[in-house]
């Protein structure tokens, strides 16, 4: 809420934005649909919160500024997209194999992030990791090792 009214009072004054986040980053294609991902059951929790920001924040090497400019930039794509495709086809152009296994990855870090996996939010990382070309035993083995506990996948954008 904040963030909007920040943006009104910028759009008032005429003052563009200094955006640090390209509209095609894949950064942002990726927190873009973490962000959708820990609203689909209806409830963000503050754990939720948080994994995002740590995921995003250790995945990608970012500062804490570096963080909060690139949540609220996704948060702004998120609200104009009107399905996952608008995120995957980014990542899907941006990533090679092994980087759209590590946003399953970090999908699977949000699901887990409030103890519980519900239905829904289990379906939407099927429907992304399909449109990742991330493949099925792939997406299975990664929920795996996140529900374990094990230390998430480094990979690079190509």
């Amino acid at each position: 809420m904040l963030e909007n009214l920040r943006r009104f009072l910028h759009d008032l004054a005429g003052v563009p934005e200094a955006d640090s986040f390209a509209v095609d980053d894949y950064r942002v294609a990726a927190a873009a649909l973490l962000i959708n991902l820990s609203g689909v059951d209806g409830v963000v929790t503050d754990a939720e919160r948080s994994a995002l920001h740590q995921s995003l924040k250790s995945h990608f090497g970012l500062d804490e500024a570096e963080t909060a400019e690139l949540i609220a930039a996704a948060r702004s794509r998120e609200a104009e997209a009107v399905d996952l495709y608008a995120f995957t086809s980014v990542l899907r152009r941006s990533l090679d194999a092994a980087g759209r296994a590590q946003i399953v990855e970090m999908m699977w870090e949000i699901v887990f992030a409030d103890g519980a996996v519900h239905e829904i939010e289990d379906n939407i990382v099927w429907r992304a990791a399909d449109l990742l070309g991330v493949s099925s035993r792939e997406r299975i083995e990664l929920k795996r090792r996140i529900a374990a506990g094990a230390r998430p996948l480094k990979a690079e954008h190509g």
